[in-house]
């Protein structure tokens, strides 16, 4: 049986909101949104492992708290080049499948995560995500990828967004690369919502989801989240001009 694991990037430092996947949500409760993100991929039915991959900064021993607090290993690993601390993560944790998740997305999906999974391995593909054209709403964000894809990714990519973002090196090259795409359904068709974690609008509007769902149904889901946009559609005027970090080559 394959090993499967979700590498959760986490540090404290960010530069437009410092220290945000160490902010409480809900606002107040005492819980992290790092922890919610940890919580919600416990509910995946097909992850054999979460893993927590932090810097060797002393500021993030924050997150390592949080790790130990959540009970779930973590790897201290360089600052800047991601791409070789998921390398370096998945090589000693020995993990043939590495399921990507960012550490500011405490509305992750388990049910979309694992959607993700069961049609990378069903396509024996080399790399499957639902980002690779926007379907999901942005904070739904799901990258799956094997080792030996990963290691390559590792050997060969130069250039400093492609150790910074993990995968570009990856999904820019299809002619070395199988690579699926996991669309969203009716349902959840909703690439103008935005619920990820990158401002302080975004944590306001965060709050809110939070006060509104979390209360009721602490794994609510995708659609319990468009949902609440469709019956306030307020909400979307909150981060609405917040502009998406692009990543070079990338249309999502």
């Amino acid at each position: 049986m394959k090993k499967i694991g979700a590498i959760i990037q986490a540090r404290s430092s960010s530069e437009r909101l410092p220290g945000k996947v160490i902010k409480d949500l809900p606002n107040g409760s005492g819980v992290t949104v790092l922890s919610q993100v940890v919580k919600r991929l416990k509910k995946s039915k097909k992850l054999t492992i979460i893993i927590i991959a932090t810097t060797t900064r002393r500021d993030d021993d924050r997150i390592v708290n949080v790790a130990k607090r959540e009970k779930v290993p973590y790897y201290r690993g360089s600052v800047d080049d991601v791409l070789a601390r998921y390398y370096f993560c998945a090589r000693k944790n020995k993990l043939d499948i590495i399921v990507r998740i960012t550490g500011d997305c405490p509305c992750i999906d388990p049910g979309i995560v694992d959607l993700n999974i069961k049609q990378h391995i069903e396509e024996r593909a080399d790399y499957t995500s639902n980002t690779i054209k926007r379907t999901f709403p942005h904070g739904l964000d799901v990258e799956v990828f094997n080792f030996d894809t990963l290691e390559k990714a590792y050997k060969n990519a130069k250039k400093n967004y492609e150790k910074e973002h993990v995968t570009p090196y990856i999904y820019q090259n299809p002619c070395i690369f199988k690579v699926a795409q996991v669309k969203a359904s009716k349902k959840l068709f909703a690439p103008d919502l935005r619920v990820t974690l990158d401002t302080k609008e975004d944590y306001t509007l965060l709050s809110l989801v939070f006060d509104y769902l979390y209360q009721k149904n602490k794994d609510f889901c995708a659609k319990d989240i468009i949902d609440l946009f469709q019956k306030k559609p307020w909400l979307k005027q909150i981060n609405k001009r917040v502009i998406q970090k692009r990543i070079p080559g990338n249309s999502a």
